[in-house]
């Protein structure tokens, strides 16, 4: 793609990036036109235009004006993939030297001129500066956010705050916004243009059907009404779909057999992978995002390439989701919002509706309802009776279906009022925290009115504004007794506000709980071995350890990191089984065993001791508050339990939320790698995350790479336009390549099969070693020691032996294999059995795991 020009006069600006939209094959639209006029003419623009009417191209020229201007610009987004899409659209574009990233946990050429971020990022840059803040353009992409109750605060604030900053607020489904239009003009003396047009490039037709989803699917792929992307308002919904749709014929056998040519060697590597792997073969797509980031590339990819007729997927269409799509079809007009049944809003349906319709391939979009099943079945029921009386045979009436009990019904009238409803007027959100108050206080200056105007001026209704008041005084009186804020008075003049303490630039950007967890980290003792230790009088001293100090850091760390809530409702859901069998094993009544069982929860190691050193860091530094400490053991239970990602997902039945999964442990990692310090990384703990990472690597590199791709091209290493993306992604490297990760995962199945033997599992280690002899070898084992030790001492490296270098018993070179051997730690501590194997270094590398052949438990 060509660079965009950087004039200096409006009316050359204009011009200019008229120009350049026409060279790149895309001329303005009429409300294009419109809106960039008005940014080059130094308004605020709020562009409110149907999907596909490309709003996209008014934000690079938001971008162009300040650049041309000498000035920065932001771009916001409420999620890290489409501030990560928008990243490397602008560089190529602009130029990776003046294109950054900043998403709270990464920064990626911080100065540039233009910085992708998340809301929250310049909302607390604008609390922190305020008109300061080097900042000539914002645009704030899905601005409908503005209404969400947890985040909204977020989109309000720089508006509040930045009162020198041009802003082009955008999205599809704004409705009535003349509210803060006037009272962004108002404050910041500058005219605020609606650009509303609600002709859409592609026009949509609406219709309500009441027949079957698979016969309603075979219907638009005979109209030729294809790609259709099938919404359904869960994940286990869109797979069952998908599933239940590949009995019908989707695709021809040429088609079958040009999906497979594109597939090539794709890599499907869990248990989700083979199940897709047979859908997209038959032209049938999933996307959601508990999926793999590889899995729905290569469903968007698929797609793109015009190889995937049907997608099955949830209601994430609706966020910048790259998926071509000609037809909507919506399975149902209710969800769950995760506290209720509801029906749509009117905002909701016309998101998701929006996406039908490809500019530059189709002259016309279709969005299709179904009709509620109960519905379908009656109308299936009339039409048969209807053709029986028609051929004047006597029909037996039959009872009407009714809904389910307790669900939420629409009608073809819920469906007509969605169609023609305007999307509901957007509420304000704000709120107030003590990362808020202490980045006011940071800026200095008269701190109590422009905390008091921030307060009393914003969007919210007057009696709203009073509880904002109300728990701002609270939090600052929690500031002041905590030695944070003092107020110092001199003379007759007014009170001067200030902080006590130096704050980090980056205070509130990045993970807020690293410093708590850095703080913590350092009350380790590295040589920890046998747990915490108190002092006389019976109080923590300090030392928070269990005994295994590398994983007591991964405990921390994990602490600090948002819940994989479907992860840990399965971890709970499987120690509440194993607490149920236990109980009946020891003759527990059944009330007492539903009592008992209220107790049990998700894994939660050092739980009691970080909370207490939570409160106590909490007293002097109480912002922290803010946030909540979760502990909890992801990272922990994979490596103490030695399994691989496929087999964790599949103890916990995680097919659905493998994408969550390892979004999870690429945070885990991420946030092992910018926290801990390298003088706390003991051999253990540095062995540890580079597991975890190569871990993460070998299951989907592309979260890896696209954080590396970005680096590159802000280091200017990139800035070339990226050739349209390959179905089939570069493997990843070789695991046996990282010879400290590849020793580690050696050691993990090694040990494994200790915990197994420990709990004389004799059926799950014959599993896993047919030949190697296991209940014989347990028998004579257990006839010489009572036990086997699985702690922290048990798994110590010293242990292991790794002979790299083997030789056969002719005395020849064994190339390609390791001889390794775990001494088991006996209760005498005679280390005098040890289990042998041999380690298959190609079947490895092909693998992306350790692949061992265990030759025997034997005494040594």
């Amino acid at each position: 793609m060509s660079t965009m020009p950087t004039p200096y006069e409006a009316g050359a600006a204009f011009d200019a990036i008229a120009n350049w939209a026409a060279l790149t094959g895309r001329p303005l639209y009429p409300a294009q036109e419109e809106a960039i006029f008005e940014l080059v003419a130094g308004a605020h623009v709020v562009l409110a235009t149907p999907t596909g009417s490309g709003k996209s191209l008014v934000a690079v020229a938001a971008h162009a004006v300040a650049l041309a201007q000498g000035r920065r610009s932001y771009y916001t987004a409420p999620i890290k993939a489409l501030v990560s899409e928008k990243f490397f659209q602008l560089v190529d574009i602009f130029g990776a030297e003046n294109v950054g990233m900043v998403t709270g946990d990464s920064a990626v050429n911080g100065d540039a001129p233009i910085i992708c971020c998340t809301a929250e990022i310049l909302a607390n840059q604008a609390l922190r500066q305020g008109t300061e803040l080097d900042v000539g353009h914002v645009v704030m992409d899905e601005f409908h956010y503005y209404a969400d109750s947890d985040r909204g605060w977020a989109w309000q604030v720089p508006l509040l705050e930045l009162t020198e900053t041009r802003f082009l607020l955008m999205s599809a489904t704004l409705g009535d916004v003349s509210a803060i239009a006037s009272d962004l003009e108002k404050r910041t003396g500058h005219p605020v243009s609606e650009v509303t047009h609600t002709d859409r490039p592609i026009p949509l037709s609406y219709e309500y059907v009441r027949t079957p989803v698979h016969e309603t699917v075979e219907t638009l792929l005979e109209e030729r009404r294809a790609p259709v992307y099938v919404v359904h308002f869960s994940q286990a919904a869109a797979m069952e779909r998908a599933q239940a749709l590949s009995s019908i014929k989707v695709i021809t056998r040429e088609q079958r057999e040009e999906i497979a040519r594109e597939l090539g060697d794709f890599r499907f590597t869990t248990g989700f992978g083979q199940t897709l792997s047979r859908l997209v073969r038959s032209g049938i797509g999933v996307h959601h995002a508990g999926m793999l980031p590889k899995y729905r590339r290569l469903v968007e990819v698929l797609a793109q390439k015009g190889l995937l007729k049907v997608i099955c997927g949830t209601d994430t269409l609706g966020v910048g989701i790259n998926v071509p799509i000609r037809t909507v079809l919506l399975t149902a007009l209710s969800k769950f919002d995760g506290e209720k049944m509801r029906h749509l809003t009117a905002r909701e349906f016309h998101q998701i509706a929006g996406r039908a319709g490809r500019a530059g391939y189709d002259d016309e979009g279709f969005v299709v309802v179904q009709a509620p099943e109960h519905d379908v079945e009656n109308a299936i029921a009339d039409a048969k009776a209807q053709k029986a009386g028609a051929s004047g045979k006597k029909v037996k009436k039959s009872p009407k279906k009714s809904p389910a009990a307790g669900s939420v019904v629409w009608t073809e009238k819920t469906f007509e009022r969605l169609v023609s409803a305007e999307p509901e007027p957007l509420e304000s959100r704000m709120q107030v925290s003590a990362a808020m108050l202490i980045n006011l206080i940071a800026r200095g200056g008269d701190v109590v009115g422009r905390t008091r105007a921030l307060l009393t001026e914003n969007h919210e209704p007057p009696h709203r504004q009073r509880e904002l008041v109300l728990r701002a005084l609270g939090i600052a009186k929690t500031l002041v007794r905590s030695g944070v804020v003092e107020i110092v008075r001199v003379g007759d003049a007014s009170p001067e506000v200030r902080l006590t303490v130096d704050l980090q630039p980056n205070f509130a950007l990045n993970q807020p709980l690293s410093p708590f967890a850095l703080s913590v980290i350092g009350m380790l003792d590295p040589a920890d071995t046998v747990g915490f230790r108190r002092d006389d009088t019976g109080s923590a001293n300090g030392l928070l350890g269990t005994g295994h100090y590398a994983l007591d850091v991964v405990s921390v760390i994990e602490a600090t990191l948002d819940d994989p809530r479907a992860v840990l409702s399965q971890q709970q859901f499987r120690a509440r089984g194993e607490a149920v069998a236990q109980m009946k094993a020891d003759g527990i009544e059944y009330d007492e065993r539903m009592e008992r069982l209220e107790e049990v929860t998700h894994p939660k190691p050092l739980d009691e001791l970080l909370t207490e050193a939570f409160e106590g860091y909490a007293a002097v530094q109480p912002w922290i508050r803010d946030v909540e400490l979760r502990p909890k053991s992801v990272v922990r239970d994979m490596y103490e339990r030695a399994l691989t990602f496929a087999e964790y997902v599949s103890q916990y039945q995680l097919a659905r939320s493998e994408g969550l999964l390892l979004r999870y442990l690429s945070d885990a990692d991420r946030a092992l790698r910018q926290t801990v310090p390298p003088e706390a990384i003991t051999d253990e703990l540095g062995d540890l995350i580079e597991w975890l990472r190569e871990l993460v690597r070998q299951v989907d590199s592309s979260l890896q790479d696209e954080w590396e791709a970005m680096t590159a091209a802000a280091s200017g290493l990139d800035s070339a336009p990226r050739a349209s993306e390959p179905v089939t992604p570069p493997p990843p490297p070789d695991v046996t390549t990282n010879r400290r990760a590849f020793t580690v995962l050696v050691r993990n199945e090694l040990f494994r099969r200790v915990q197994l033997a420990a709990r004389e599992a004799d059926d799950e280690l014959v599993a896993l070693d047919p030949d190697a002899g296991w209940p014989e070898a347990l028998d004579a084992y257990y006839a010489e020691h009572d036990a086997i030790g699985i702690d922290g001492a048990a798994r110590s490296v010293s242990l292991v032996t790794i002979d790299e270098h083997p030789v056969t018993d002719d005395g020849e070179d064994a190339r390609g294999r390791w001889r390794v051997r775990q001494v088991i730690d006996d209760p005498a501590g005679h280390h005098d059995w040890g289990i042998d194997a041999t380690v298959d270094l190609m079947a490895s590398a092909e693998e992306g795991v350790a692949v061992l052949t265990v030759t025997g438990l034997t005494r040594l």
